[in-house]
């Protein structure tokens, strides 16, 4: 049995019901690792950011809790049951079309799809939800616009405007606050305090620092792996963010050497490992030997050991979404 995996409640007991449970996972594209060894726990209720330096994962690891179809190279992932937890997405802006020709009330109903469906009719008092909507995010009379014609922090308040309707009790942000001015940071930060009082589980990938310090308690700090994760303040320091920026630094840096797994699975990681060393990625079936995989450069030998996570379906309202890319 494995070993327990930390949580962001390790310091004291939780009474709140664990959304999501990562042990010993690294995930990939194209059988190359872009987010290994993680070991986390994500509970009811928490907020959590996600911070790291340019490539450091953040991207992958949200798309991990989303559900989205990423190879599983190792360990054992538990995410949100969707008939109980419905989990709600909000890509990079720049993934987003801007373009397309709805206007502002279609785009944010579309956060109703759980309820009336693709096709399904506003009625009375879906226009009113999307009239409150609108009304706390500060884009009161906007319901008429098309959405080409808003700025660029209009239309962020008008896509968290559509989160809203979508009743999600974890709710998963790439970016949010960048190219967005000020006052619409604030706007959308006290909507998210406000979410976060009512229980819900926010995670957000963010670059600001001076937000994450001052609005989010919990902090996870990646550099294709786990450098730190708990209290904000704990992790986010000098020398765990050099740490960050070294390891970030050396994923990029080719490499001859190899992750090769002995026989058995060790729970947990050093915390002074490196990208690159030799480290436990499980074994290959039918006695094939030892599992190996490079975090990025070589390509993988034959017999390479990977398997996909089912993906879960997410409804993402096609205005919203975007193609993806790797953090």
């Amino acid at each position: 049995m494995n070993a327990p995996v930390p949580g962001l409640h390790a310091a004291m007991p939780s009474q709140t019901p664990c959304l999501v449970s990562l042990a010993n996972v690294t995930v990939g594209y194209d059988r190359h690792p872009a987010v290994h060894h993680l070991q986390l726990q994500i509970h009811a209720g928490d907020m959590l950011a996600v911070v790291g330096p340019n490539g450091a994962g953040k991207s992958t690891f949200l798309k991990l809790l989303i559900g989205e179809r990423l190879s599983l190279l190792d360990g054992e992932v538990q995410l949100p049951d969707e008939r109980r937890s419905r989990v709600a997405y909000l890509p990079q802006i720049s993934q987003t079309d801007r373009q397309f020709p709805i206007t502002v009330q279609d785009m944010v109903a579309s956060g109703l799809w759980h309820q009336c469906g693709a096709f399904g009719r506003l009625g009375r008092q879906g226009a009113a939800r999307v009239a409150q909507a609108l009304e706390m995010v500060g884009l009161r009379g906007y319901a008429g616009r098309v959405i080409s014609a808003l700025s660029g922090g209009e239309f962020q308040r008008v896509r968290f405007a559509q989160l809203i309707l979508q009743d999600a009790q974890m709710v998963v942000l790439d970016e949010p606050f960048v190219g967005i001015d000020v006052t619409t940071q604030q706007v959308l930060l006290g909507l998210l305090a406000s979410w976060h009082a009512q229980g819900i589980t926010i995670v957000a990938a963010l670059h600001e620092q001076d937000i994450v310090r001052q609005w989010f308690p919990h902090t996870l700090l990646l550099a294709r792996e786990m450098i730190a994760c708990g209290p904000t303040a704990e992790v986010l320091t000098p020398d765990n963010w050099a740490r960050a920026v070294a390891r970030s630094a050396a994923a990029r840096t080719p490499s001859n050497r190899w992750c090769e797994t002995p026989a058995a699975i060790v729970p947990g990681m050093p915390a002074d490992h490196e990208p690159g060393t030799l480290h436990d990625h499980g074994t290959l079936p039918s006695g094939q030997g030892p599992a190996r995989h490079d975090h990025g450069f070589p390509p993988p030998e034959p017999g390479h050991l990977t398997h996909d996570h089912p993906s879960a379906e997410r409804a993402v309202p096609a205005a919203a979404a975007g193609a993806s890319s790797h953090d």
